[in-house]
């Protein structure tokens, strides 16, 4: 569709022109709106690759269940202090539902469906344990660098806790992984039965997801986050050397 292609356009070039300015400090108070507009064109990727994958009304619903799930699950961590631990957003990040910003159910999409697009061809049509286990900790592995630029150089939100690695509680981590555990499951079983197709979204959904990946090591790295950059740097390496390796050995079998 042409509006499927003009949305993965604009969102090339809203990510060419957002690291630049990210990079160079360039973003003015009044522009923060633009980080939101990105996830959200993101996310919409993500639903669009749901939708090409699974077909538009199954797509289209699984993509309207993580939004809403992750919102849900965010909401028991700001209001209750549940899953991820003892944090609240500011009013930086866009509007709010039940005190989390919209824009996040679409980061969530961004990663549901990059980390599903991934997993898909590292462990192949296989059982619900193995296929569940690693896309979580996919999952996990983007929120590695996400949660300390976020937290420590766009102040997107506030974690009221100390730890080791940049103030950010293992609890988060593990949160993450509970919740992506849970939305991959119910993807996993609604889908089992159905054909996957495997388009040119497939590629684009993996790629805006290691795009986004290297973005946040790019901030992390001008702002000295080093055991986040090494950390997550070469996961994201190992994962892609793993996901290239797998899809070429698919390709020529």
């Amino acid at each position: 569709m042409k509006l499927d292609e003009n949305i993965f356009k604009l969102f090339l070039l809203w990510y060419v022109i957002g690291v630049v300015l990210l990079t160079f400090d360039l973003i003015p108070p009044y522009l923060e709106w633009a980080n939101v507009v990105f996830l959200v064109l993101a996310g919409t990727i993500g639903g669009i690759y749901f939708t090409h994958t699974f077909g538009r009304k199954i797509g289209f619903s699984i993509s309207v269940f993580v939004i809403l799930f992750s919102i849900a699950a965010e909401h028991l961590g700001v209001e209750y202090g549940l899953l991820f631990g003892d944090y609240y957003y500011t009013s930086d990040f866009g509007p709010q539902i039940l005190g989390v910003p919209v824009a996040i159910g679409f980061a969530w999409l961004l990663v549901i469906a990059g980390t599903h697009a991934i997993t898909k061809v590292i462990i192949g049509e296989t059982r619900f344990l193995s296929f569940t286990t690693v896309a979580s900790l996919l999952t996990v592995l983007i929120d590695l660098i996400i949660d300390p630029v976020a937290f420590e150089v766009k102040h997107y939100w506030v974690w009221n806790a100390e730890s080791f690695y940049y103030n950010v509680p293992m609890s988060n981590f593990i949160g993450w992984f509970v919740v992506g555990y849970l939305i991959h499951s119910v993807i996993y079983l609604v889908t089992m039965k159905q054909p996957i197709v495997y388009s040119k979204w497939h590629s684009r959904m993996v790629l805006v997801y290691f795009l986004v990946l290297a973005m946040f090591v790019l901030l992390a790295a001008i702002h000295t986050l080093w055991l986040a950059v090494l950390l997550t740097g070469s996961l994201a390496l190992l994962t892609l050397f793993f996901y290239i390796r797998n899809r070429n050995e698919g390709t020529s079998a």
